[in-house]
């Protein structure tokens, strides 16, 4: 089993690097402008103890100072519902292995301990967007899809 481990301030550059390497393997860009407000807020939310943004990440095993993996998670607040009375709810985003360690159960290893943090936090229903290639291990942890359509405004 991988060492897994929760992120700190310093894995900042790397969960961005790897957040990269995800976003353009759903739609490649060029576009890099986001990626020091991102290492800025990682650096701030990993900082906070009692933060409600983390993430879990496994370091490469050839010593590079890099990371293999990560799995990042945040808790949302909102009005309680039938469906979930306290109103919290996690999300999951920015799960990604490095294209040079896939396939030794680091992706896995880093949402299994996501999802102890959701659980130790009462945190009971818990959203993420899958890839083609990723949901297999979502709906090997539990995960199913929602008949919900989602809409947006970006403003």
């Amino acid at each position: 089993m991988p060492l897994v481990r929760r992120a700190v301030p310093e894995d900042a550059e790397e969960l961005t690097r790897l957040r990269k390497i995800m976003l353009d393997a759903m739609r490649p860009s060029d576009d890099v402008r986001w990626q020091p407000a991102t290492v800025a807020a990682l650096r701030s939310h990993l900082a906070s103890a009692d933060g409600e943004l983390t993430a879990f990440v496994v370091d490469a095993p050839d010593g590079s100072g890099t990371l293999a993996a990560c799995a990042t998670g945040a808790i949302d607040h909102s009005l309680g519902g039938p469906g979930n009375p306290a109103g919290t709810a996690g999300h999951v985003f920015n799960v990604c292995t490095d294209p040079d360690h896939r396939r030794r159960g680091y992706s896995r290893a880093c949402m299994e301990a996501l999802l102890d943090w959701f659980r130790e936090r009462d945190v009971h229903r818990i959203d993420l967007h899958a890839t083609a290639e990723g949901e297999p291990l979502y709906a090997s942890l539990g995960f199913a899809r929602t008949p919900a359509p989602a809409m947006r405004l970006t403003l």
